[in-house]
């Protein structure tokens, strides 16, 4: 009797102690990562505005919770650098775009306000990084024969 209590006492910490490094591990780590980025606008490169702004990087949450991007920057090799406010990005497959140009910020789309253009034709390297500044993922691509997106 001894020996079964002992058996399942030990089977019981093992478990719990897989149940206590799972459960909070995937809350503190999300699965957030660059999803694609539209480098060239469509079109003339004008400057207009609509222009910019269909120049844009956007972020995919595949975990189970919500992040919350306040202090998280983007940044290209030349360091542009966009700092988040406080929005969030939905767990399961939650998106956000970053448009260069002016707009609305709402839960889905934020603006750069840049006036410039500022993802390479040519190639470039998105990074972003978490409010310390450590890094979460990158994007690089280089330049296609007629296409303007390249997935991340």
């Amino acid at each position: 009797m001894r020996k079964l209590i002992s058996s399942i006492a030990a089977t019981a910490l093992a478990v719990g102690a897989a149940v206590a490094v799972a459960g909070p591990a995937e809350a503190v780590l999300p699965s957030l990562r660059f999803h694609g980025a539209q480098y060239d606008s469509p079109g003339p490169d004008n400057g207009s505005n609509a222009s910019l702004n269909n120049e844009w990087i956007s972020l995919v949450n595949s975990g189970r919770y919500p992040v919350n991007l306040y202090r998280y920057t983007i940044r290209d090799v030349s360091n542009h650098v966009y700092t988040f406010g406080n929005v969030s990005i939905a767990g399961y497959g939650g998106r956000i775009w970053l448009h260069t140009g002016n707009g609305a910020n709402n839960s889905v789309n934020r603006y750069w306000y840049s006036g410039a253009y500022i993802w390479n034709n040519t190639g470039d390297t998105a990074y972003l990084r978490n409010a310390s500044g450590s890094p979460i993922d990158s994007c690089t691509w280089r330049q296609q024969n007629g296409r303007t997106w390249v997935p991340c």
